[in-house]
């Protein structure tokens, strides 16, 4: 019987956290995450998930806004 030995690398590092929310976009800097070295993938804890969804349905004043062009893709 083959056994595979593959074995998940993960780190901890501060994301920066993008999410789309009614036609705008909410950026969340330094948030923490364990990060799969190999594929970038990113998992949160559970408290930091509360916290992330709290921040964007409380809508605060932001840190800082951030202008950015968009383009449509045309093939």
């Amino acid at each position: 019987m083959k056994t595979d030995n593959w074995q998940e690398m993960l780190v901890e590092q501060k994301v920066t956290y993008i999410l789309e929310v009614e036609n705008r976009f909410i950026i969340i800097e330094q948030v923490p995450a364990r990060v799969n070295i190999e594929t970038g993938e990113q998992y949160f804890a559970p408290e930091v998930v509360d916290q992330l969804q709290q921040t964007i349905w409380e809508e605060k004043a932001p840190h800082r806004v951030v202008e950015t062009p968009v383009f449509e893709f045309t093939p």
